[in-house]
């Protein structure tokens, strides 16, 4: 494991892969349209990735993952494996899910897109889960705890009737994908880790309109909602500064 605090200049080579990842994000919008499959955006974003940004999709080949990027479709969670198959609809959200790699460090971001224009009950849920996230990126800072984190995240998202997905997690990143800590998006105030400037890690609250209960399916990576109703995620790669947080995968429509 690598550790969680990070010098001034390794924070800067993530900060290049962070802004890949988010680049990746702006790009492939205008793609997500009724009719197009999966494969097709994971397609489009290995390309981007490896040959307009000279960088490596991290996703790739990861413990056996097939794909460049995760793409889930309303019910799934997270980790949904691109597919021809599985064409978008009007009415569908999805979450696309990139980490690139630039010089051996990791930027690691998600984001809701619309197909068309989903139920208004669907679009809630989209919004919900990004303030959810953005409750959480506001109280980042030295001294805060993972507990406060949490429970931020479960408080707002409770508060309009969803629940919180317990079985994924946000997590340490650098130039090891997955490190400690561990980011849970539900927790007790005062609790847990405390932040100290140079820790990086991500932020990916997953909220349900329905049960928390997640299951994954026989291919070994793709988890859906138990009852099949509709999942929302936002994700973003961070680092603790002296006061405050650096959100080092924003995307030019972000201010923070």
């Amino acid at each position: 494991m690598t550790n969680a605090v990070k010098t001034p200049e390794q924070i800067a080579k993530m900060r290049t892969a962070g802004r890949l990842a988010a680049e990746v994000l702006e790009m492939i919008g205008e793609y997500v349209v009724p009719g197009v499959t999966t494969e097709e955006l994971d397609r489009r974003c290995h390309d981007y990735i490896v040959n307009v940004q000279e960088a490596i999709p991290a996703c790739l080949g990861y413990r056996g993952f097939p794909k460049s990027i995760c793409t889930s479709v309303n019910e799934v969670i997270c980790h949904g494996i691109p597919s021809e198959s599985k064409v978008l609809k009007k009415g569908d959200i999805i979450n696309i899910d990139v980490t690139v790699i630039k010089d051996g460090w990791y930027g690691d971001t998600s984001k809701m897109y619309f197909v068309g224009k989903p139920a208004a009950h669907a679009q809630r849920l989209v919004k919900v889960t990004q303030e959810c996230l953005y409750k959480a990126i506001e109280i980042v800072r030295p001294g805060t705890t993972l507990g406060d984190i949490g429970h931020v995240i479960q408080q707002h998202a409770e508060k309009n009737y969803y629940s919180v997905v317990k079985d994924f997690c946000g997590h340490g990143i650098g130039d090891v994908f997955h490190e400690d800590p561990q980011i849970l998006h539900y927790g007790k105030p005062g609790t847990g880790q405390v932040l100290e400037e140079g820790m990086t890690f991500t932020i990916e609250p997953m909220i349900n309109a329905g049960k928390p209960g997640s299951r994954v399916l026989r291919d070994g990576w793709t988890a859906v909602t138990v009852d099949r109703r509709l999942s929302a995620q936002w994700e973003h790669t961070m680092a603790v500064t002296s006061d405050g947080v650096e959100i080092l995968t924003a995307r030019k429509e972000e201010s923070f």
